[in-house]
C-alpha cells in the first residue's frame, strides 16, 4: 500500500497549515527510502541530493521556502526541494553576514506547515532584517506558517493572485470509543503526573489542555505578525476576522485584501519586483585574492628588474 505524506502527520501534532491549500502535497506518495533516515545516512549518494538553499546573483541573495514546512526533515528538502525550519535559520544567518548578500528575498510558495521549530526560523529572519532588507515574495502562496516566516521580513510583496492569510494554529485529536478493526478495544494512558502527554479529547479536561495548547501556539503566532507588521497586538485578531466577531480568523486573503488588512506591502509583478531590486544592489568589488597580488607584484618586480 503506497504511503502519502500525510501519513507522516500524526494526530496531536500542532499545525500551522491550510490544509485546503496542502491538499495536493499531502496526497503525494513517500518516495521509496525516504522515510528511512538510516538508509540516507548509509547511501548518502542515493537519490536525489539536497538542492542549493539560496543563491545569489549581483548582490541579491534569493531563498525558495517551498512546500509543507518541518523543524528539519531533510528527507523533504532532499526528495521535494521543500523548506526546514532549521535550513532557513542557518541559511538566513549565514547570508546576514554575508557581503556577497545586499539584500535577501524569501520566494514563498507554501501551505505552511508544523509549528514545532517555526520560531528559531522565524526570529532569524528578524534579525537579518535588522542588518539588510529583506523581502518577502508571496508567490503565489504564503499560509500560515510560511505567512508567521514572511511576517518578520522588511516587506512582503504579492504577485498578482497570489494568497496570504491562514493566522492561526490546529491539530487533529481522537478517542477511542469502540473496538477497532482488529476486534480490540485500545485504551491510551500515562503516568500519574503527565495527564497532559496524552489528552484525551473524548473528556472536557483532555479538551482543554488541548485548547491550552493551541491557544499558546496561536498567541506566539499573534505576537510575531503583530512585532514583524507594526500591528498593535490589541488590533490584529479584528484585522484578521472575516465578521464583527474576532474569533472569526484564519483565513486566506488575495493581495488587495490582505493589504488592505495591513498583511502585506504591496502587489508585483516577479520581473518588476526583481527588477525594483536588482536596480537597488550592486555586487560588491571583489578585491583580489592574496595569490593573485602575489603573482601581480612578481610580475612588475620582474617587468622592472
Amino acid at each position: 500500500m503506497t504511503r502519502t505524506l500525510a501519513s507522516l502527520f500524526g494526530p496531536l501534532q500542532p499545525m500551522a497549515l491550510a490544509e485546503d491549500l496542502a491538499a495536493s502535497l499531502l496526497v503525494l506518495a513517500v518516495p521509496e527510502g525516504a522515510g528511512d533516515p538510516a538508509a540516507a545516512a548509509r547511501a548518502p549518494t542515493a537519490g536525489p541530493t539536497v538542492p542549493d538553499r539560496f543563491t545569489v546573483a549581483r548582490g541579491l541573495a534569493v531563498v525558495p521556502v517551498r512546500g509543507i514546512l518541518t523543524p528539519n526533515m531533510a528527507q523533504y528538502e532532499r526528495w521535494f526541494g521543500w523548506a526546514t525550519y532549521h535550513g532557513l535559520a542557518e541559511t538566513l544567518a549565514h547570508l546576514a553576514a554575508s557581503e556577497d548578500a545586499a539584500a535577501i528575498v524569501l520566494e514563498i510558495d507554501s501551505p505552511g506547515g508544523l509549528v514545532t521549530g517555526i520560531e528559531a526560523a522565524a526570529e532569524a529572519i528578524a534579525a537579518a532584517a535588522v542588518v539588510k532588507p529583506v523581502h518577502a515574495l508571496v508567490s503565489p502562496l504564503a499560509a500560515s506558517a510560511a505567512y508567521w516566516l514572511a511576517s518578520q521580513a522588511s516587506e512582503i510583496v504579492m504577485t498578482p493572485g497570489a494568497v496570504a492569510g491562514s493566522i492561526g494554529v490546529a491539530l487533529t485529536a481522537a478517542a477511542h470509543v469502540q473496538p477497532g478493526a482488529n476486534g480490540a478495544q485500545i485504551f491510551e494512558m500515562s503516568s500519574r503526573h503527565a495527564r497532559a502527554k496524552r489528552p484525551d479529547a473524548s473528556t472536557e479536561a483532555g479538551r482543554a489542555e488541548l485548547q491550552r495548547s493551541l491557544d499558546e501556539a496561536e498567541a506566539a503566532f499573534h505576537a510575531a505578525v503583530s512585532a514583524g507588521r507594526a500591528i498593535p497586538a490589541a488590533e490584529l485578531a479584528a484585522r484578521l476576522s472575516v465578521t464583527d466577531d474576532p474569533q472569526d480568523g484564519g483565513a486566506t486573503f488575495r493581495a488587495p485584501e490582505a493589504i488592505r488588512r495591513g498583511l502585506a506591502d504591496r502587489t508585483e509583478t516577479r520581473a518588476t519586483f526583481y527588477a525594483r531590486l536588482t536596480a537597488r544592489t550592486t555586487p560588491k568589488p571583489r578585491s583580489p585574492s592574496r595569490a593573485f597580488a602575489a603573482r601581480a607584484a612578481a610580475a612588475i618586480a620582474l617587468a622592472r628588474s
